[in-house]
């Protein structure tokens, strides 16, 4: 692909944007400048580039009927075999269709990137492969991510397994639901401000984001650097231990990881007891005014509770800051998402690692021919996030970053005293979907007004994970625990624990 050199009407412009005030005279001696590092790009176009490996067959799948798809959770369905043996020989997987996988098509849950097919698998779905794990299709996600209701996809919302015409959750939300169909062993999702956590509780089904930067990204549609996470959706806690053993560890391209990150063995620590560990019932965590459900809270503290009689220590635990997360998470997640998906193309600058220039090339192009196909969630986001960087110049983004490292000391000093935090993962139970012609306001309200207790996990990077903890009116109650960066396996442990005892 030739780089064209830029017109002289194309540098004016550019200089207007920047409030430059240039002659032609000027815009003329600033292009002939240009000729040389041109010719570095036309040299970068005959390069080749390196690309992650694949090495196990597959063939192009295809895109299931409503009759085999009831909950509309599958975005395509395929088989994709790995290794002959290893710790996932014989699961059947799902992966969240944020994540690349060779050959098969991915779309994010927006029509703006349908048509979009990776030529390299990620390296998570690499090392399910090479463990023996099968790829059974990739799981409907919301639209580019930015949900936690199941609502907004293009292919139509995702059914809660429990109760049709309610959510799922989101956005990881056929991810969960497929799990607890049992239309697969396991799943990865992906998480951002909850997007892991909140289907796997109101699906009723386990959830783990990972501590940030245990397991790499690579291969992914990135939302926001500093947010994003993927980890594994299952059954029970052991069978997320597994799945977090296998595709965690560092792998070269991620600068997240950092190269010393310690390699979590998680299964090998699993016990039915928790003697010893001390566990902190986080107050804020409860009680929040229009979203706490008093059913869901009492289920959440019975639970808690219940963990005294696994050895356990039990006590209530203030981190006042915690209700400032929200504020925290949303100049991040707005402006950074702004940053990085609508400006950056899902690649963004300025990091080290594998940058998926085919996704760069599809969507940049699709997003400008196809802007107006964005969900309301997008669109929201889009606005909002210009207008505070041309208004503000980054200034609450910057300030919001700077605060994540009081809101991590702040978790982390009730991690001095407790070995994991417990609050419900989220306040209410599933609520319906709403209608096909619902309102901007309820569309974008509805998918948002749920992450309140996961969205600062995001923002610290804590290991916390959502366990099932029984039914409000036929509908699943999730708890969420929290633990110290890089302990993800006490947190699994106490979930097998309490899991065993029920």
């Amino acid at each position: 692909m030739a780089v064209a050199p830029p017109t002289l009407r194309q540098l004016e412009h550019i200089a207007h944007i920047y409030h430059m005030e240039l002659s032609d005279e000027d815009l003329r001696a600033y292009q002939a400048l240009m000729a040389d590092p041109l010719g570095s790009y036309a040299r970068l176009d005959q390069l080749p580039e390196p690309s992650p490996r694949q090495v196990y067959a597959r063939s192009g799948g295809y895109r299931p009927d409503p009759a085999e798809n009831p909950l509309n959770a599958w975005y395509w369905r395929c088989s994709i075999r790995g290794a002959d043996g290893g710790l996932l020989a014989g699961k059947r997987i799902a992966i969240k269709d944020v994540i690349g996988v060779a050959g098969i098509p991915m779309m994010d849950g927006s029509s703006v990137l349908e048509g979009y097919i990776p030529d390299a698998d990620a390296t998570v779905v690499t090392r399910i492969l090479d463990e023996g794990g099968e790829i059974a299709g990739k799981a409907v996600c919301e639209h580019l991510c930015f949900s936690g209701g199941s609502h907004t996809s293009d292919t139509g919302p995702v059914q809660n397994p429990r109760r049709h015409g309610y959510m799922a959750g989101g956005s990881s939300s056929g991810s969960a639901a497929l799990v607890a169909a049992g239309e697969v062993d396991m799943a990865l999702g992906g998480d951002n401000g909850g997007s892991l956590r909140i289907p796997a509780a109101w699906c009723g089904v386990v959830g783990h984001k990972p501590t940030w930067g245990l397991v790499p990204c690579t291969g992914g549609f990135q939302l926001e650097m500093t947010l994003d996470h993927f980890g594994p959706i299952a059954h029970s806690a052991e069978d997320a231990a597994l799945l977090l053993d296998v595709i965690a560890g560092t792998d070269g391209f991620d600068p997240r990881q950092p190269p010393d990150a310690p390699t979590p063995n998680c299964v090998a620590q699993l016990t039915d007891r928790c003697d010893g560990v001390r566990v902190g019932v986080v107050e804020e965590g409860f009680g929040w005014p229009g979203a706490s459900e008093s059913d869901v809270d009492e289920l959440v503290r019975q639970a808690a509770e219940s963990l005294a009689s696994l050895g356990a220590t039990v006590d209530v635990v203030s981190v006042p800051l915690h209700r400032d997360g929200i504020h925290i998470w949303n100049a991040i997640a707005i402006e950074g998402a702004t940053a990085l998906m609508a400006r950056g193309n899902g690649v963004g600058t300025n990091w080290k690692g594998h940058y998926s220039t085919g996704l760069l090339d599809f969507f940049g192009r699709s997003k400008v021919a196809r802007a107006d196909d964005f969900a309301p969630t997008v669109k929201f986001a889009i606005l909002l996030g210009e207008y505070m960087q041309d208004s503000y110049q980054g200034r609450y983004y910057a300030k919001a970053q700077n605060l994540a490292h009081r809101l991590r000391d702040a978790y982390d000093v009730a991690l001095a005293q407790f070995d994991v935090l417990v609050m419900p993962t989220v306040p209410m139970k599933a609520t319906p979907i709403p209608p096909a012609d619902a309102s901007i306001k309820v569309i974008v309200g509805r998918a948002l007004d749920m992450v309140i207790n996961t969205c600062p996990f995001d923002v610290t990077g804590h290991p916390a994970m959502s366990v099932p903890v029984g039914d409000s009116e036929g509908l699943p109650v999730g708890l969420m625990l929290v633990g110290r960066h890089w302990e993800d396996a006490m947190i699994l442990r106490v979930a097998h624990a309490f899991e065993k005892s029920r």
